[in-house]
């Protein structure tokens, strides 16, 4: 027999069953990828403090180490790159690198393939061993380093060199090569504790974004408009056009009258020199209403929030999440409301990572 509440209907329950399915699906989705990550910046943390290389690891290749020269990492599969245009390079720096994005193996543009072999990682250098010979990258002669966000290719600049060159690496193996290069050169300028102190902050910062678990939906909070096909959007979008529509006809004016309607008109009586008096108890003429000014795509709510202009919204009206598309642990954010690329709306306005699974801050939204 199926569960009814007190007024014997059995869709509030449905409603609460399909409410907490898709919570535990969008929690578990955004707990995923916060542990992916988490397990990454570990992982870096655990590589920068342990990953110290030796003589022997580079046993083998047709490489001569100087003094107190070690190999941190050996990388097959590697290409020479060099670009064909002349390029300013940013300087290099110890800054560890945001969550690996999937990349192409397409070139960039204006950069060409001349050489492969393998790349090899030093705490003097970057090498790379081509069939058609050496090419080294000295630390402490580089003015400019990139590492392309959408290929796995790093550019190099140093001081001798006018073209500027780098490296072409398989897809799965550049974000590694390029915390290691970050590394190595951290060693060369004896920095490598200011590395893991950054480690160390951005695990503790990742910590606090962990995604809290969802509230449980009950059939109490089942709301009318879950029984229209759409929800609560079909109530905005039949709100709005029995707003809307009245008032476009309203404004729009009587139609001219056809030549046969001016053929019979009376004609117009004659202009008065003066104002008609008004008589007395008669009501004073109306004014017609302004048009409601438009909300820039803000869905309709009570309370007024759009995303015009207006003031940042830190404390937002408890039913907000009734009228605008929330993220999950909406209420956890402490900044002000925004809404993300995909429509949802969150309170982590004004910190860099607001809308981080969402795609990004479009809009503020304002009262």
């Amino acid at each position: 027999m199926a569960r009814t509440d007190s007024t014997g209907s059995t869709w509030r329950y449905r409603w609460a069953r399909r409410q907490n399915e898709r919570r535990r699906r969008l929690f578990r989705s955004a707990e995923g990828a916060w542990r992916r990550r988490d397990e990454e910046l570990r992982r870096l943390r655990t590589l920068a403090e342990q990953c110290h290389g030796s003589a022997a690891a580079g046993a083998g290749l047709p490489l001569e180490l100087g003094p107190d020269e070690i190999v941190l990492r050996v990388v097959p599969a590697a290409r020479l790159v060099e670009v064909r245009h002349i390029a300013v390079l940013p300087a290099p720096e110890l800054t560890v690198g945001e969550a690996p994005r999937r990349m192409h193996r397409r070139l960039p543009e204006g950069v060409r393939a001349t050489d492969a072999g393998i790349a090899v990682i030093t705490n003097r250098r970057l090498v790379l061993l081509g069939g058609r010979g050496r090419r080294d990258w000295a630390y402490g002669r580089i003015t400019g380093l990139a590492h392309d966000p959408q290929a796995p290719v790093t550019l190099i600049q140093v001081l001798d060199r006018r073209r500027t060159s780098g490296v072409l690496l398989p897809a799965d193996a550049a974000a590694e090569f390029r915390f290691l290069l970050t590394l190595a050169f951290a060693d060369a300028i004896e920095q490598r504790e200011a590395v893991i102190a950054q480690l160390d902050e951005l695990i503790a910062e990742h910590a606090k974004a962990r995604p809290c678990r969802p509230g449980i939906a009950t059939p109490a909070q089942a709301r009318l408009s879950a029984l229209l096909p759409g929800g609560r959007r079909t109530v905005v979008v039949a709100v709005a056009l029995a707003v809307l529509v009245p008032l476009a006809l309203a404004n729009s004016g009587p139609s001219g009258p056809t030549g046969r309607e001016r053929a019979v008109a009376a004609p117009p009586a004659p202009a008065a020199t003066s104002k008609a008096p008004r008589l007395s108890g008669s009501p004073p003429a109306r004014r017609a209403s302004p048009t409601p000014q438009g909300r820039c795509g803000a869905p309709v709510n009570p309370m007024g929030y759009d995303f015009c202009a207006g003031e940042r919204i830190r404390k937002p009206d408890p039913e907000v999440c009734e009228h605008f598309d929330c993220v999950p642990g909406f209420w956890q954010g402490r900044g002000h409301l925004v809404q993300c690329a995909n429509g949802k709306i969150s309170l982590a306005g004004g910190s860099p990572k607001a809308c981080g699974l969402h795609g990004g801050v479009r809009r503020t939204v304002f009262t």
